[in-house]
């Protein structure tokens, strides 16, 4: 029928395995191409396979767009957050400042000059020697020491008060007659 290539083998020419029993053997009839119809025409591409390739264009455009979406959305969020956070700071050192200057307020306030001076404007005076009593077991009570009352003050204090503040003026001027009288009831 049809002349054997030199270089193919069948299954007869094989050789035979060592230490096995040999097997008929058949002829395989040889398979060859043969030019027909459709080879002449030249193929024209499949319409399905562009189809095929849409979906996957597609799906990996919209992952592309949605991560990059996604990470617009993400970076906006972390400057609108970062820019309250330095707000935030800036408000705090505000505040520390200002908490500083009141402790530092209260602390000039407090020294015993300051004090001195806002009680002279105020119009007190320093109180004069103090006397003691002093209650025994038996309920009876002694006075010990000489108390003496409150000097005046003089004239340039109480006017420093009325020019400064004239609310506080009055109160001022009712306070000092209250405590001598007082004082010498104890006498």
């Amino acid at each position: 029928m049809t002349a054997r290539s030199p270089g193919v083998r069948t299954t007869a020419e094989r050789a035979p395995r060592t230490g096995a029993t040999p097997r008929p053997v058949t002829a395989r009839p040889e398979l060859r191409l043969v030019a027909g119809e459709d080879q002449a025409r030249p193929r024209r591409p499949l319409p399905a396979a562009p189809n095929r390739r849409a979906p996957f264009v597609l799906l990996v455009v919209a992952l592309l767009v949605g991560t990059t979406l996604g990470l617009l959305v993400l970076n906006t969020a972390i400057a609108v957050d970062s820019l309250k956070a330095t707000a935030l700071r800036s408000a705090n050192a505000q505040r520390s400042q200002e908490v500083q200057r009141l402790q530092q307020q209260v602390v000039t306030a407090g020294t015993p000059e300051q004090v001195a001076r806002d009680a002279a404007r105020a119009g007190l005076v320093p109180a004069g020697r103090p006397g003691f009593l002093v209650i025994g077991p038996d309920g009876r009570s002694t006075l010990r020491g000489a108390p003496e009352p409150a000097a005046r003050p003089s004239a340039p204090l109480k006017a420093a008060p009325s020019t400064a503040a004239p609310a506080k003026a009055a109160p001022s001027k009712a306070a000092p007659p209250t405590a001598p009288t007082a004082a010498a009831g104890a006498h």
